[in-house]
């Protein structure tokens, strides 16, 4: 006879067992390289590789790849400066994916059936009014929880099970401040940013509690006067700091061991007019340590003091344990905006080498083998140039330089194959005209205030705008092959265990690469611009590779005719045998 009561036991002990293990939880996370099938954090691993571990699809046959289904995403709308474009990363836990519109609206879908289908949807209500051109770069997944945080400034915490709002929290209270980087959630706490690189803000960085939302601490990425490094910024009315910038506006990396928090600066504001804040501008176009259970920063690098070229360093900064100069070093690893790949002691900050990827070049001769820091740097002066004539200044009309302001490598993420050393960054290749404005004097007049747009100057794509992948070697500490694409990459890249690197670029193309000489071996066209990274996964013992596609034409910014009448759309492809 059918015992009732023994099937509810059984169903509970399997319910609470299921559930427990459904938990993202620090060993989860600390060990996502032991779930090769889930994504379970925005870089895939903490240490930002974004490598996995699948190869059912190879290089071999990866040919016969197709489109297995795709899900049309809402949350379409302008905000008050247009569209915005997809470039979120996708998380996947245990056969449900979890998506993130433009309006940071979050999509819960289930992976699991013939039919992939939404299994719930959250939408935070952000105030349209607020948002320029509306961009998010996804979740984190912590406990039973789904965090998000939002371009209007909240964190906000939804109950995974059932896509209910556990608590809200308003971070962001200053004009001009907001979220675009994806949270990282790590022992105990949420890492979020003011991501709003280009407004007249002070960056800054905090650590949320996830119980409850509230703030545990923060990092001001400008220091105000009479902090460390506040005597970088020189101006003599000691206004600049305010509007300073220094936004950090991707997610960083995790060294579970240490508990600090790497993650990188961008520009100071306004970018183009350093006439306005002179110094180094510490701690922008930066590296930093950060402890992420107290806040402090332990130690910081900087890679273009006193920037005017826009080359923040945002971008990947993988961690990884490998020889340098015949002795295992902890290292950091970046694809610097500026057009250098670095290499850094993580334990310390120490430079190691800078190696130039990009193929036009000539901001500066060269980077200092001992120091780090560009040829031309001369430590103390209020106005740096790095090369005769190659700063913009007030009425001295337009510049040129190369790399594009860009990049080489932006924010979108990286990826490095452990198997064979090989660090692979997809960017531009070309150059950037700029020319210094009067919007300083509108800020002093009082006609702009802080929050607002401050660039100091206006810009332009000097040419058609192309794209490439380079794979450096970190056993022979040079470009060991490189891939180049009729238009710019704004995706970024995964690797693969199958011998593959995979990206999507603005002209629409989704492509897959041979991992040692960056043949290209398959593509898919979208019909769309494309300016989010893929990933990879696995459900039911089948593997699949995913991209959000959807975004602006890119024909008037990059020089790119042919995508001019590419619509926007707001698409899920994913790609199977």
């Amino acid at each position: 006879m059918f015992n009732k009561k023994f099937a509810i036991a059984l169903f509970s002990i399997f319910f609470i067992s299921s559930s427990a293990f459904s938990e993202v939880t620090m060993d989860r996370l600390a060990n996502a390289t032991s779930e090769p099938q889930n994504w379970l954090t925005h870089h895939k691993t903490l240490d930002g590789a974004r490598f996995v571990d699948l190869d059912q699809i190879n290089k071999f046959n990866v040919k016969n790849m197709k489109v297995a289904f795709t899900i049309p995403l809402g949350d379409v709308a302008e905000g008050s400066d247009g569209l915005g474009s997809h470039q979120s990363t996708p998380l996947v836990k245990d056969g449900f994916m979890y998506a993130t519109g433009l309006w940071d609206v979050v999509y819960k879908i289930d992976l699991r059936g013939d039919h992939p289908s939404i299994q719930w949807m959250f939408d935070p209500e952000n105030d349209p009014e607020i948002i320029g051109n509306p961009v998010t770069r996804g979740a984190a997944l912590w406990g039973d929880s789904v965090i998000i945080n939002t371009e209007d400034g909240r964190v906000i915490s939804i109950d995974d099970e059932t896509g209910e709002m556990n608590w809200e929290t308003q971070i962001a209270t200053e004009q001009g401040e907001g979220f675009r980087a994806a949270p990282l959630a790590v022992d105990d706490v949420i890492l979020v940013h003011n991501a709003f690189g280009d407004w007249g803000t002070r960056g800054w960085i905090s650590g949320i509690s996830p119980e409850d939302g509230s703030e545990l601490w923060r990092f001001f990425t400008v220091p105000a006067p009479g902090e460390p490094g506040s005597e970088t910024w020189t101006d003599e009315a000691q206004v600049a700091w305010k509007t300073g910038g220094a936004a950090a506006w991707v997610t960083g990396m995790y060294d579970t061991e240490t508990q600090q928090y790497f993650v990188g600066t961008g520009n100071p504001v306004p970018m183009f007019d350093p006439e306005f804040r002179p110094g180094d501008n510490l701690y922008s176009n930066a590296l930093l340590a950060i402890n992420s259970q107290t806040g402090n920063l332990d130690w910081h690098f900087q890679y273009t003091p006193g920037d005017y070229l826009d080359y923040d360093e945002v971008g990947s900064h993988i961690l990884m344990d490998v020889e340098y100069d015949g002795e295992m070093r902890k290292q950091v690893t970046h694809f610097g905006r500026n057009g250098y790949y670095y290499q850094l002691d993580r334990t310390n900050g120490q430079f190691l080498s800078a190696v130039q990827y990009i193929e036009k070049l000539d901001w500066t001769e060269g980077i200092d083998p001992k120091t780090g820091l560009p040829m031309g740097y001369k430590p103390g002066q209020g106005l740096q140039e790095y090369i005769a004539g190659g700063a913009p200044r007030r009425g001295g009309g337009p510049i040129t330089m190369c790399p594009h302001l860009q990049g080489g490598v932006n924010m979108w993420p990286t990826a490095y194959n452990p198997n064979l050393m090989l660090n692979y960054g997809a960017g531009f290749e070309g150059c950037s005209e700029i020319e210094v404005n009067d919007d300083a004097e509108k800020v002093l007049a009082g006609e702009m205030v802080p929050g607002d747009v401050f660039l100091g100057g206006s810009l332009a794509s000097e040419g058609r705008i192309e794209g490439s992948i380079a794979a450096y070697s970190l056993k022979t500490g040079k470009v060991e092959s490189k891939y180049f694409h009729p238009a710019a990459n704004y995706a970024g890249v995964v690797a693969t265990a199958g011998g593959l690197v995979c990206t999507g670029w603005v002209d629409g193309m989704v492509t897959c690469h041979d991992d040692k000489t960056l043949d290209k071996l398959w593509e898919f066209y979208t019909g769309t611009n494309i300016k989010a990274p893929p990933i990879s996964y696995s459900v039911n013992g089948k593997q699949y590779i995913a991209i959000l596609a959807g975004g602006t034409s890119s024909a008037g910014w990059l020089n790119l005719p042919e995508t001019e009448n590419i619509q926007f759309a707001s698409t899920l492809y994913v790609f199977s045998l």
